[in-house]
């Protein structure tokens, strides 16, 4: 009995996973004040999230990528300068908005997207 219980459980949250799947961009503050577009393509699997988060430098692949309800999480490595900085993603999506908290070193960084696909 707890076992079904489980299993549906499971399957309850996987048919009320948010929907991620698209492009969704978010504006970002540089370090000088400017501000600047971020777009991220999203594909959910299940409970699987893949895709790309664009920068100044290009798109990044994301990795380690999850969905749980409206909760998703992922990272994104960049190299600077011949460094490797890992980001790691956290927010939760309401509809066509994600609200995300970036954390990037010892840093932080609090960001809007807006589902545009």
């Amino acid at each position: 009995m707890k076992f079904r219980l489980l299993v549906l459980a499971l399957a309850a949250s996987a048919l009320f996973a948010a929907d991620v799947t698209g492009k969704w961009v978010a504006k970002m503050q540089t370090p000088n004040g400017d501000t600047r577009d971020m777009v991220m393509k999203l594909k959910a699997d299940g409970d699987k999230l893949t895709g790309t988060v664009g920068g100044m430098r290009g798109d990044a692949e994301i990795t380690d990528g999850k969905i749980a309800g409206d909760d998703v999480s992922w990272v994104v490595v960049r190299n600077f300068n011949g460094n490797e900085m890992r980001q790691e993603y956290k927010g939760k999506v309401s509809g066509a908005e994600m609200k995300l908290t970036v954390s990037f070193g010892e840093r932080t960084m609090e960001m809007t997207a807006k589902k545009s696909e």
